[in-house]
């Protein structure tokens, strides 16, 4: 069977899989993170085919237009950490938004090795126009809860991603044995040399 599979035929496919393992298996807590990655791929899945496509945005090049204009002028390195994307990853978005007039960049006046990132004129103008739009997917996609769920959910989301902010070191390092993470690679493989 290929194609498209609902969340209850993968949860019931997976704890017939799962069931013969002999392996104790934590199938709440498997259910939540993974509907945690279903849902946030859902929504930003549906939010690039619709409010962002118009505006020509990615949903991570509107995350960082969305922290910096939170925020006002920031440092790349607090950008990227509010985006959750690596500081590499933020070179090419923000070169990309300078490209469009959207965001501009200068040396820190502080220290030379650190830059700054802010809207420009242009960038402010867009996000007055896109998060009006943006908003009222968030209300489309949580139609179906009510407030009073909207603010549970919320609190829940939020309690795990304390915990793992305030716990997920000590837990890595736990699971290492103190060694640094093995750096990883892009996906693409190493190139031979001849």
């Amino acid at each position: 069977m290929t194609g498209h599979r609902t969340i209850r035929e993968t949860e019931k496919a997976v704890r017939a899989k799962l069931g013969d393992t002999g392996t104790r298996v934590q199938y709440e807590q498997m259910a939540a993170v993974s509907n945690i990655y279903r849902a946030a791929a859902a929504v930003r899945q549906h939010f690039e085919n619709s409010v962002l496509r118009g505006a020509e945005l990615t949903w991570t090049s509107f995350v960082v237009l969305y922290v910096i204009w939170i925020w006002g002028e920031t440092e790349t390195r607090y950008v990227a950490e509010e985006a959750g994307i690596s500081k590499g990853t933020l070179t090419g978005v923000a070169r990309t938004l300078m490209g469009r007039g959207l965001v501009e960049r200068r040396g820190h006046p502080d220290d030379g090795r650190l830059v700054l990132l802010r809207l420009t004129d242009e960038g402010e103008r867009l996000m007055g126009e896109v998060f009006p739009a943006f908003n009222a997917e968030e209300a489309f996609v949580t139609g179906g809860l009510t407030d009073e769920e909207c603010e549970t959910l919320a609190d829940l989301l939020r309690r795990i991603v304390v915990r793992t902010e305030e716990r997920g070191d000590e837990r890595r390092q736990r699971l290492l044995n103190g060694a640094e993470p093995v750096r990883r690679r892009s996906g693409r493989r190493a190139r031979r040399s001849a």
